[in-house]
């Protein structure tokens, strides 16, 4: 028994390639992307880790990076109340193993990652767009998608259903000045002047 436990232990440390302490002294591990379903499952089911919930689940785009996805799993022991972060790495075309057999939770995280980022999780039991409208092409928070697009979508009550129309711009490009409006202003107020009075004028009544 000691020598399987010692083989599962030392094939699970084969797949960590980084571990580090963050704020807060919570631990990071980046592991390989094949290892992420028996990585996940081992922090969740050993006695002295029991992370059972998984808090958070989410993507960062780095374009510079070969593998620009960082996929991020908060985990949370709720027996010990330590707070681990698993990573892993991917790119637009290989996908990663989707971790709902082992998380629950992660069935609609991983929904929202592939609608916002495209990273595709396979086997993953319903894996559909979650947040964007009907047919909407590509992945809104990648860092190379266009501030503007080229068409607009819309619900039309005539046709009853979603429909797609070329942008239209409310205005024409115009040059603005990004300063700030506290620039505008004088470094102090000029005190108005008093009505100088001449010979013979009175002298203002005051109330």
């Amino acid at each position: 028994k000691r020598l399987s436990s010692y083989s599962f232990l030392k094939k699970l440390l084969a797949h960590v390639q980084q571990v580090q302490v963050t704020c807060f002294n919570e631990l990071e591990i980046y592991i390989h992307p094949d290892g992420i379903i028996p990585e996940l499952t081992f922090l969740r089911d050993h006695t002295n880790a029991q992370f059972r919930s998984l808090a958070d689940l989410t993507a960062v785009d780095i374009p510079t990076r070969k593998n620009r996805f960082e996929i991020v799993y908060n985990l949370l022991s709720l027996s010990f109340n330590p707070r681990i972060r698993v990573k892993t790495y991917t790119d637009e075309l290989p996908p990663i193993e989707s971790t709902v057999p082992v998380y629950k939770a992660a069935n609609w995280y991983e929904r929202e990652i592939w609608d916002m980022f495209g990273v595709f999780f396979a086997n993953h039991p319903d894996l559909r767009r979650i947040l964007t409208d009907y047919g909407f092409e590509g992945h809104p928070f990648r860092k190379d998608f266009p501030l503007s697009g080229y068409v607009d979508l819309r619900y039309d009550d005539e046709v009853k259903r979603v429909v797609a129309e070329p942008v239209e711009l409310a205005k024409e490009f115009r040059k603005f000045d990004l300063n700030s409006p506290w620039e505008a202003f004088p470094a102090y107020r000029q005190l108005p002047e008093s009505p100088k009075l001449e010979a013979g004028d009175k002298k203002p009544e005051t109330k």
